[in-house]
């Protein structure tokens, strides 16, 4: 795989904020981006190229695709037949492997435990018919899971009785309880070359089921910190991956305990672009662009808040802050629950 030249083109599927960040981020190395989005497109308000149509427009795809060099994305719910084409035309970075795994849950699970990670027990609940044989398996409290398409909190039920009977509508995966101290996340690259360089782990807190806030150094032991890096190391290296993934893990007493993977640049990795002088954004496009992996060591303590909804009307107290760096999304309106921008806070 040869290096991109500057002045060439990366097409980006999905338009929202990650997509901006990728094409700021690109922009710095001398890079173009056209972004692919059928709806609303934040990142098109940055991006050299912006294509509004919907993933059915085969036209619209196959114009796209001859127009960059190569194809990475932002999220991961791409059709795809949308794909298939596209891959016919150009490369698609991270790859289809990785895509497939992250895009249904059930298959995640079985992936990462088949590669001899710890996950939540879990029971596929392929309808509604086969939720009494889950619970009676692994109890409650449990979670029910949409296999695809769900993101911060949605598509998903609590369970607090294993006699409950309410159903998500769609193929499901029920995950058992698991006690865990904290949540962390390890933002992981992969080179082209199979460099893999990983930034350090941050704690997470949510709310809603929606992330708040990322905080690192993340706290804990030394010992733990390096099988956080290594089991994000060895998900990547099975995957073939090129690219950035966020990697959510469980503290638990026993360990460590795979939450979920993103082959993408994550909303957990925000705090790199205070605290490391190279950003997850940049390490991305690093890395699809077939460059060697920057250096993502920390040099200060950051803390990266979200700001979901009205939240954003506190920009006014937040520009006045010290050691706040400031990330509005261009979203017009403030819904709640909607990202709206984050903060970095330098500590």
């Amino acid at each position: 795989m040869s290096e991109l030249e500057p002045g060439a083109t990366i097409g980006i599927l999905g338009g929202g904020q990650l997509g901006r960040m990728l094409s700021v981020a690109a922009s710095r190395l001398g890079y173009r981006c056209h972004v692919y989005e059928p709806g609303a497109a934040p990142a098109g308000d940055v991006a050299h190229r912006l294509t509004t149509a919907p993933y059915e427009d085969q036209a619209a795809l196959r114009a796209f695709a001859e127009s960059v060099d190569v194809i990475t994305y932002e999220f991961e719910n791409v059709p795809t037949a949308a794909l298939d084409l596209l891959e016919s035309i150009r490369p698609i970075r991270p790859n289809r492997r990785a895509l497939a795994v992250s895009q249904d849950r059930l298959s995640e699970k079985d992936f990462l435990t088949g590669i001899g990670l710890r996950t939540a027990p879990y029971r596929n609940v392929e309808t509604e018919s086969d939720l009494p044989g889950a619970l009676a398996a692994l109890g409650a409290p449990s979670i029910l899971k949409t296999r695809r398409l769900g993101y911060d909190g949605k598509g998903q039920i609590r369970f607090s009785d294993a006699g409950q009977r309410d159903w998500t509508g769609a193929p499901s995966v029920l995950e058992g309880f698991v006690e865990f101290s904290a949540e962390i996340s390890v933002i992981v690259a992969r080179g082209a070359d199979g460099q893999v360089a990983a930034y350090d782990p941050g704690l997470n807190v949510h709310r809603e089921g929606i992330l708040r806030t990322t905080t690192v150094p993340c706290g804990l032991t030394a010992g733990l910190l390096t099988d956080a890096v290594l089991i994000a190391a060895r998900i990547v290296n099975a995957l073939d991956y090129i690219g950035v993934m966020g990697v959510e893990l469980f503290v638990t007493r026993d360990g460590l305990v795979v939450n979920e993977i993103a082959p993408r640049v994550h909303n957990s990795g925000h705090w790199t672009q205070a605290g490391c002088a190279v950003d997850q954004f940049e390490q991305h496009i690093r890395a699809v662009a077939g460059l060697p992996l920057g250096d993502g060591q920390r040099y200060a303590d950051v803390e990266m808040e979200n700001l979901i909804g009205d939240d954003v009307l506190r920009l006014p107290e937040l520009l006045k802050q010290s050691r706040c760096q400031v990330h509005l999304y261009g979203k017009g309106e403030a819904r709640p629950g909607r990202k709206m921008g984050h903060v970095n806070r330098v500590l």
